[in-house]
């Protein structure tokens, strides 16, 4: 018994913020817990910042949208209404995160094409290449089924969003090939060869969607993965108006995701936003 009671203090004590903890340690450590699904301890560590620094308008973004992860509303609410003393513009931001996170998780994938507006872009999200710079099957899936929505909507143009080279080729040119050999006119398509993250995708897409007109997309990924993307594109600034999943493992996508299988997109939609991983 006393073996345990000293566990129990230990894993507190080890849990806890320092006490000598800086602004900055504190804003690293919660960002740190958030990442691992660790969300008390992460808001314990804003707790401790925001005493600190009770003005630090990133710190209260960031307690504001874990704490809506964490189903605590009371602790949202405060968070906001600092906000709302400190930098109010962002009270808007963060609850169009809210908003985007909340609407991606309970929308269904779709296999289907869509009928689109020429203004409306299909983007298509880049998978690991192989070493030699070949496409995974993966891949190979998201791109046919890109071709069923260029088809469906021939005067759409296309984006495909990826870096990661493998032998020289990355994400973004491997898929501009494959299209190109199945059909596709290069001239319809604009390859965004910098992104490493889904995140990247959402803002790097979006900057290219803007520079050409576009004023929406359609966006094409796998089944397990379409959620995170809408999200993350909806708070970079796209219009996701339809997004096309692959048909590989969508019967288990199909049911809206629970708060905990969300954290990816929580996670996500912090680095969209703008809120630093680390200080």
């Amino acid at each position: 018994m006393v073996w345990a009671a000293s566990a129990v203090v230990l894993l507190s004590t080890v849990n806890a913020p320092s006490a000598s903890a800086s602004p900055v340690e504190l804003y690293n450590q919660a960002q740190g817990s958030f990442k691992e699904g660790e969300t008390d301890d992460g808001l314990r560590n804003l707790d401790e910042l925001l005493k600190a620094a009770p003005t630090d308008a990133d710190a209260l973004a960031l307690q504001a949208i874990w704490a809506d992860f964490a189903r605590d509303e009371k602790v949202k609410a405060r968070a906001l209404s600092e906000l709302d003393k400190v930098a109010p513009d962002k009270v808007a931001g963060v609850e169009h995160v809210l908003e985007a996170i909340a609407d991606a998780a309970a929308t269904p994938p779709n296999p289907f094409p869509s009928l689109l507006e020429p203004t409306t872009a299909i983007v298509v999200l880049g998978f690991g290449l192989l070493p030699d710079g070949a496409l995974r099957p993966e891949l190979v899936s998201r791109l046919q089924t890109a071709s069923l929505q260029a088809f469906a909507a021939p005067d759409s143009p296309i984006i495909v969003t990826g870096g990661n080279p493998q032998n020289g080729i990355t994400e973004a040119e491997a898929m501009q090939n494959w299209l190109e050999e199945h059909g596709i006119p290069s001239s319809r398509i604009h390859a965004e060869k910098k992104a490493n993250s889904t995140v990247q995708n959402a803002l790097f897409s979006t900057e290219i969607i803007d520079s050409i007109g576009a004023d929406s997309a359609v966006l094409v990924t796998s089944a397990n993965h379409v959620r995170r993307a809408t999200a993350d594109f909806t708070i970079a600034g796209t219009e996701v108006v339809a997004a096309m999943a692959t048909v590989s493992g969508i019967l288990g996508q199909l049911p809206p995701l629970d708060k905990e299988q969300q954290l990816g997109m929580y996670t996500d939609a912090t680095r969209v936003f703008g809120l630093p991983a680390t200080r």
